[in-house]
Parts: structure tokens; sequence; C-alpha cells
């Protein structure tokens, strides 16, 4: 229940960027309200991994989108990335976050329980591929 909550307020307080006394009421009350997955439990470790994967997502956004801003990039794919096995909800959506969340590549589409087809960007042939 906690660690749905932390998550939860975490998403709102990131996804509204405000921290006015209002928001973070509203916020509380929104994460109470929604309604819990009752799948797969995550395991303490794999969600402390995913939300450090995601953590160290935000610097390298920074720095791409600065090179998106100076360096044209002409090349384009479309990649597959498999899951890994056995994951919750809420893992597969810190994955889907992570990789979103970077400039150069987007979750295109989720192919349920088995991979992302990853759509991203890139300066030449080599690094593409």
């Amino acid at each position: 229940m906690t660690g749905h909550f932390i998550l939860r307020m975490g998403i709102w307080l990131l996804l509204t960027a405000n921290l006015s006394p209002a928001n973070i009421a509203i916020g509380i009350v929104a994460s109470l309200l929604l309604p819990r997955h009752a799948g797969t439990r995550a395991g303490m470790t794999a969600m402390l991994q995913a939300l450090g994967r995601a953590i160290a997502a935000v610097p390298r956004a920074y720095l791409e989108a600065v090179v998106l801003l100076i360096l044209p990039h002409p090349r384009e794919e479309v990649i597959q990335e498999r899951l890994r096995p056995g994951r919750s909800p809420g893992l597969v959506f810190l994955d889907i976050f992570r990789i979103t969340f970077t400039p150069k590549t987007l979750v295109a589409k989720y192919r349920e329980g088995r991979c992302f087809d990853i759509h991203r960007i890139c300066r030449r042939k080599k690094q593409c591929s």
C-alpha cells in the first residue's frame, strides 16, 4: 500500500511540477482513490532497480535535449526491446517512462507481456544499430 502511494504521489508531482499545499492535497486524495491493481507484485529490489534507472535517465535526458538542439539527427529506426519475464504492471510502467522520458527515444507500441517497439533517432548509421 505504501509503495503504491509513494509511486503515485511521485508521478503526480512529476506531472504537475507544483509543490503547493493544494496540489499536494489533490495528489494525496487522487492517490488514495485510485484502485490498486491486483496483478503480480514486484519485489522490492526489482522496484528499486527500476526506480534507480528512471532517476538516472534524468541527466541523460537533459544531455540528449542539448545535443538535439545543436546537432541534426537525420537517421531513425524502430527496434524491439524484450520485456524481462515476470514484470509487474508497475515495473512495466517505469520501463516505459524511462524510455519515453529521454528525447531521442519513444515507446511506439507495447505488446502485452512480450516487448516494446521503440522509435529512436541518431546522427549516424553506426549509432542506430
